[in-house]
């Protein structure tokens, strides 16, 4: 392993082979790992995103043939699904702030070591409480993937093509959030639920193998890791994903009160602690930053719209539309298959466009497909619903990869972790909020709830985009 001091020499000789060693280098230069070893460093990432969103959303689908087979009641198989995203949520920017102080390559690689040990423990548990335990373990696993994996991507693309990167990574998250339920129901269909956990450890130890000698490293920050702060982001984050839940799903309104008024408290004193750090876990140093702030606020409301609208779409194809199973999930393939295409050649523009007009354009077309979807009528064809669908997947692909680029680019580069825990805990605050007014909305109008939540998720874009349209005045082409 050669020091970081190395990186210029190492790219000036154009060597072929991956070293393991630092992409580190001037922080004006950003020059990014040579090839091939960057192809290979991005694999890597890519394999363990995917691993860590899938997995968050194909549990869903298996909890009613966990719960038969544990002999669990299903309220309590919900753990399946809470101990992993409370996990994971809980962890994010403790987890990315300690890849600032000892290096982005070590926290995701022992996040995927975890995960894919954890996977195992999923995979053989025979007893819904080890299962929740062992989920949690691998919700921290999880962690350590998502809270520095876009920190690695810029460490591996140069800044010239770092939108490329930020494309790759967004179209991946993206996919893997979409079809989860669609692998886990071709999982279930030729094999038992443990399998769903158990194919996670091949890709994880070969994604560790490479990782060993393909991922950058980057020079430590010196400053002291702060474990109280670490603690007071469990307790709030916690807490609001307990009121926000049970707030959708009627939990006695004390309750929730009592989880907002505890989150509200401590997150008063955490950020007061935070303002005085130079290098703080919750990053109010990059939320300074007005385009990165707006960037937050676009990935929220996107997010929660996006969630908004998985949720409620296979009620308002199967209820109210009389479709089967089979034909929602074709009906549905349109979204996630766009995206594939519109991620890529939004990430190529994103390196010479504004990310504001881009953000802008791509959620004002979800918008708008999300309001044709609501709109749909008694009796459509499936044509009618399946370009809706595209246009939907058209609008996200071309918001979500300016927006991560930009979130990332805003911030300096040793503040890197920083920001890719903020972008991901963005992503999840939307998600858990979209999901929770879904079950609110269905609880007050259960005949009409698809549409009203259609109709919500469209505001939710349509704000989104007004948000992205105000970075146009931060906002400059990479290549300016």
């Amino acid at each position: 392993m050669q020091a970081s001091s190395s990186t210029d020499n190492r790219a000036a000789s154009g060597a072929s082979q991956f070293a393991g060693t630092s992409a580190a280098a001037a922080p004006e230069a950003e020059p990014g790992l040579p090839l091939p070893q960057r192809y290979w460093a991005i694999l890597v990432v890519a394999l363990g995103i995917t691993l860590a969103v899938l997995d968050s959303a194909i549990a869903n689908v298996a909890l009613p043939t966990i719960a038969r087979n544990l002999n669990a009641s299903a309220a309590s198989s919900i753990w399946v699904v809470n101990a992993y995203q409370l996990s994971v949520t809980i962890s994010l920017l403790p987890l990315s702030s300690l890849g600032d102080r000892i290096g982005y390559r070590r926290v995701y690689l022992s996040g995927l070591v975890l995960f894919t040990v954890a996977s195992l423990g999923c995979a053989l548990a025979t007893s819904l409480p080890t299962l929740a335990l062992a989920r949690v373990i691998q919700g921290f696993g999880a962690a350590g993937i998502m809270s520095v994996n876009t920190a690695l991507v810029r460490m591996i693309y140069p800044k010239s093509r770092l939108g490329r990167g930020i494309a790759i990574n967004a179209m991946v998250v993206a996919i893997s959030s979409a079809v989860g339920p669609t692998v886990a129901s071709g999982v279930l269909a030729v094999a038992t639920w443990p399998w769903l956990f158990a194919i996670n450890v091949p890709i994880g130890v070969a994604a560790v193998a490479v990782g060993l000698r393909a991922l950058p490293r980057n020079e430590p920050h010196p400053s002291p890791y702060d474990y109280p702060s670490a603690v007071m982001n469990a307790f709030v984050f916690g807490l609001l994903i307990f009121a926000v839940d049970g707030l959708g799903h009627g939990e006695r309104y004390g309750y929730v009160a009592v989880e907002l008024i505890g989150a509200v408290v401590i997150g008063y004193f955490f950020v007061r602690r935070q303002v005085t750090q130079s290098a703080p876990l919750l990053p109010v140093d990059l939320l300074r930053i007005p385009i990165f702030a707006l960037s937050v606020g676009t990935s929220v409301c996107s997010f929660c719209a996006q969630m908004l609208a998985f949720v409620s779409l296979p009620f308002l194809l199967q209820n109210n539309l009389s479709m089967s199973q089979v034909e929602t999930g074709l009906l549905m393939t349109p979204w996630p298959l766009v995206i594939v295409g519109a991620a890529p050649l939004s990430g190529v523009l994103s390196d010479r466009l504004s990310a504001g007009w881009l953000g802008g354009l791509g959620l004002a077309a979800l918008a708008a497909g999300l309001l044709l979807l609501a709109t749909l009528g008694a009796h459509p064809s499936p044509f009618d619903i399946v370009w809706r669908m595209a246009l939907c997947g058209l609008g996200f692909g071309i918001f979500q990869s300016p927006n991560n680029r930009t979130m990332l680019s805003a911030a300096p580069r040793h503040r890197s972790g920083g920001a890719s825990g903020m972008l991901g805990t963005a992503r999840l605050t939307g998600q858990t909020l979209g999901s929770a007014l879904v079950a609110l909305i269905f609880g007050i109008a259960p005949q009409h709830g698809p549409v009203i939540a259609l109709y919500v998720a469209a505001c939710f874009a349509g704000a989104g985009a007004c948000v992205s349209m105000l970075r146009v005045a931060h906002s400059t082409p990479a290549g300016a």
